[in-house]
């Protein structure tokens, strides 16, 4: 009687891994995160729209980078994400809703300090 409760609280445990680790988010869960796409001018001086080729939006700064030199340019940008475990429950809270039928966008949307970029093209392909 042992041996079956503890194969199956065994084949249980290795069902529900399986499910909660599946490669099928394609949304990086990372803090530190590099995002391919095009800068744009935000709603200040110092804040910037970064719209990536995923279709993910980004309201990013800097510190470290003159981003203001690479409005209208494709770059490949590297920050942290900011409060990163809050943001990816919103973004998997989209995407359960998602799954659920909601027909809602589940782009990804938010906000990032960069620390360094890398320019990929001097435009940005619409």
């Amino acid at each position: 009687m042992k041996t079956r409760l503890g194969t199956l609280l065994v084949c249980s445990f290795v069902i529900a891994v399986a499910a909660f680790s599946s490669p099928a988010q394609a949304k990086s869960k990372a803090d530190i995160r590099t995002v391919t796409g095009c800068l744009s001018q935000g709603d200040s001086a110092d804040e910037f729209m970064l719209t990536g080729s995923d279709g993910s939006t980004w309201e990013v700064r800097s510190s470290a980078v003159a981003l203001g030199e690479h409005v209208g340019h494709t770059i490949d940008a590297t920050g942290v994400v900011s409060n990163a475990k809050m943001h990816n429950m919103k973004e998997d809270t989209k995407d359960m809703a998602k799954d659920s039928g909601m027909t809602k966008s589940d782009s990804e949307h938010g906000h990032m300090k960069i620390t360094a970029i890398k320019m990929v093209s001097d435009s940005c392909q619409k």
